[in-house]
């Protein structure tokens, strides 16, 4: 697997993966069972939620693990490296077993969106491409399903190739927006390659080309009578943009029997613009004309604008979008869980920090979402140890893991096991569902969230609770480095 241009993406990996990776193979520890949980710390932008994107891309990630003789000749020429290491890379291939929380499913944090159980130098290995599009393909997905809603239903494009950083930064960031919600991307590629609807219609310059704004209309019309979507403000919206569109519109249209065109609107005063572009249109005869406008949105400001009463059909969102410019990281981590011994013994492992966020949560774990059964609605998320279910046939405590105190009973609910398997002794044992799919599913599963937890300011916590047994463990984990400390 290459990018887009030649790098080995196998190649695509922080340096110390492979100085431990090298020092692993001279303990005799490469073949040793690890096991790895990719989570985030925090909701970008101080959400409720975030939604799981970029799976596809691991498992293609995944399937193509090697190192070519360039690869190896450069490792050799760094001489830090073992030849005996550099002989199992020559060789190296994925063999262990992830399991993922689907893509577009809305994730908490803390809670373990994908799980890696390998031998300890492939799974060290998959950190950091593992991480870079999780972590990024999460972010953008999260910013569009926010801007999506803020939208009400109107539809929202993803306009920031220009504004994106970088190649994969545009590419599999119009994925993800589509995953989000947006309903197609200015992005060709992204289509191309994935199938993200791309859509786009004139840009200043056309306007600029022709000797009057009303002949450079006229053409486009006549060129794309079945997608005459106008952009009126390269000079005077009101004065000159809309009544000339509505000419164009009249003269090339009417005639061939069409009433499908639009008019978009990138600067000025959009409440006011479009309040006003509105009344032109439909006293012209033109109701079923939309309106888009774009320039520098998000959700905030089309928040702000549907409450102004602006008549907008539907958004433009570019590099707020694409960078997702008011939260850019997302803060995806891969920390290690647990080891097996030699007798196939799982053994957890725990990180403790200062920081109370950064202590990790032990153990090989499940993920389950509980469900209330007449509602239809998600009440909590439950992690538990491999080895424990969860019996829904029973009311079931729950606490906020945060405060501790704060408790509540779910009854009538049933368990949903979130993570499903993806990888199996280093063979993929799921099929990936389609992009529409995909989208699909996180309009869905949005839709089972209340609406407090999707507040854009302050939303309800969401529960995600630990069962007691895994709650214990972490305790006792905890006291027990706390004793060591003090011996």
């Amino acid at each position: 697997m290459k990018s887009a241009n030649g790098i080995n993406l196998t190649m695509l990996c922080d340096f110390y993966e492979l100085t431990m990776g090298n020092g692993y193979f001279a303990e005799g520890m490469q073949d040793r069972i690890t096991y790895f949980d990719v989570f985030y710390r925090s909701v970008p932008d101080d959400g409720g939620f975030a939604i799981a994107a970029g799976l596809e891309q691991v498992v293609d990630y995944v399937q193509n693990l090697h190192f070519t003789p360039e690869d190896l000749a450069y490792l050799r020429r760094r001489g830090i490296f073992s030849e005996d290491f550099l002989t199992y890379l020559k060789d190296f291939r994925f063999t262990g077993d992830i399991w993922a929380v689907p893509e577009g499913t809305p994730v908490f944090p803390h809670e373990p969106i994908l799980t890696v159980r390998a031998p300890a130098i492939q799974a060290q290995l998959l950190e950091t491409y593992m991480l870079l599009e999780l972590n990024h393909q999460s972010l953008i997905a999260t910013k569009a399903n926010r801007i999506c809603r803020a939208a009400q239903g109107r539809t929202v494009l993803e306009f920031g190739s220009r504004r994106a950083q970088g190649i994969t930064g545009a590419v599999t960031g119009a994925r993800a927006a589509y995953i989000g919600g947006c309903g197609g991307t200015a992005c060709t590629v992204s289509d191309q390659v994935y199938g993200v609807p791309a859509a786009g219609t004139m840009a200043h310059s056309w306007v600029q080309m022709f000797d009057s704004e009303y002949e450079a209309f006229k053409a486009y019309c006549r060129t794309y009578p079945d997608n005459a979507v106008l952009l009126v403000d390269t000079y005077n919206s009101l004065k000159s943009g809309i009544p000339n569109a509505i000419r164009a519109f009249d003269e090339v249209l009417r005639p061939l029997g069409i009433t499908k065109c639009g008019i978009r609107l990138d600067s000025g005063d959009m409440a006011y613009l479009t309040q006003k572009a509105r009344v032109m249109l439909d006293e012209a005869g033109w109701p079923g004309c939309t309106i888009t406008v774009s320039n520098s949105l998000d959700e905030r400001l089309i928040t702000e604008l549907l409450l102004q009463g602006a008549k907008i059909d539907s958004f433009g969102v570019g590099e707020r979008l694409i960078t997702s410019k008011s939260s850019p990281v997302f803060g995806g981590v891969y920390k290690l869980c647990a080891v097996e011994d030699a007798d196939g013994q799982i053994i957890p492992k725990i990180k403790v920090s200062e920081n109370v966020g950064k202590i990790t949560n032990p153990g090989f774990k499940r993920l389950f979402r509980l469900f209330n059964r007449e509602t239809g609605m998600a009440e909590a998320d439950y992690i538990c140890l491999h080895d424990e279910d969860v019996d829904d046939s029973r009311p079931l405590e729950i606490c906020d893991p945060v405060s501790r105190w704060k408790r509540k009973t779910l009854e009538n609910f049933r368990a949903v096991e979130l993570q499903i398997p993806v990888f199996k002794d280093g063979r993929l044992v799921c099929r990936l569902p389609s992009l529409g799919e995909i989208r699909s599913t996180c309009a869905y599963q949005v839709s089972t969230l209340w609406p407090e937890v999707k507040r854009f300011d302050y939303p309800h916590q969401y529960y995600v609770d630990l069962s007691p047994k895994l709650m214990d463990l972490k305790d006792t984990m905890l006291a027990e480095h706390g004793r060591k400390e003090q011996a």
